[in-house]
């Protein structure tokens, strides 16, 4: 699978996607709602409905950002949410979120990376990561990493962005992400890559079944698969 980077520089892609989401923190959140027309918010609805499911009463948010997943998932009433990234001004804001609603108490959030956990084996109930493994730098450690600290008969729930396949649904999702998001997202934030890379990652990234057969050789039992908003985003939920 080709590596894709968010910048022509040197370094990881790990180094790379973290200098990335420290130079567009500032504007992450507007940009998130206002580029999804505020359809990111129904998404992770779904994905909390989902884990409501399941045990949750210990949750790990995987590429926590600043913390839109982890704050949704208060609805479940677990007993601590625990969110890792590695932007280090993606996690000041949505600590801040965190404070400016009294959840101190219940989320978490540190610095930490997705493909070395700093977690004993399993550690929680669910672990849960939205929009965040494309940005991997390898998908296959992190996915297992997942698997290792999350309980037996657990689960963990991918949100991510896929390739629909129906027209006209596939012609127009494919004129907006190569032209209106760059163009919109450059605008805002300032950036002049991050929102460039975001359909290149998507484009080079496995989806549906692929993404289902990474999941299977890793060493998931069995994967759920759940299309949403004609394929734009896809629900996976991965049984330990």
């Amino acid at each position: 699978m080709e590596v894709t980077t968010p910048h022509n520089t040197k370094g990881t892609k790990k180094e790379q996607v973290r200098d990335m989401f420290n130079n567009i923190a500032h504007r992450y959140d507007f940009l998130n709602h206002f580029l999804s027309l505020g359809i990111d918010k129904m998404w992770r609805r779904k994905t909390i409905k989902e884990i409501s499911k399941v045990a949750h009463s210990e949750i790990l948010d995987v590429a926590t950002g600043t913390a839109d997943l982890a704050i949704e998932a208060v609805r479940l009433n677990p007993k601590s949410i625990t969110g890792i990234d590695i932007s280090e001004k993606m996690l000041s804001i949505g600590r801040k979120k965190v404070a400016d609603k009294k959840l101190e108490n219940i989320i978490s959030l540190q610095i930490a990376d997705s493909e070395k956990l700093p977690f004993e084996d399993a550690k929680f109930d669910a672990a849960m990561v939205a929009f965040g493994i494309r940005n991997f730098q390898n998908l296959e450690e992190g996915l297992h990493e997942m698997r290792r600290v999350v309980r037996d008969k657990g689960c963990v729930f991918i949100l991510e962005f896929s390739r629909p396949e129906k027209f006209p649904v596939k012609q127009f999702y494919s004129f907006y992400s190569r032209f209106l998001l760059p163009f919109w997202g450059k605008l805002f934030s300032g950036d002049n890559s991050a929102y460039s890379y975001l359909p290149e990652s998507i484009k080079n990234f496995p989806s549906g079944k692929e993404l289902e057969t990474v999941l299977l050789r890793v060493g998931y039992s069995k994967v759920k698969i759940m299309p949403l908003t004609f394929g734009i985003v896809t629900l996976y939920v991965a049984s330990v």
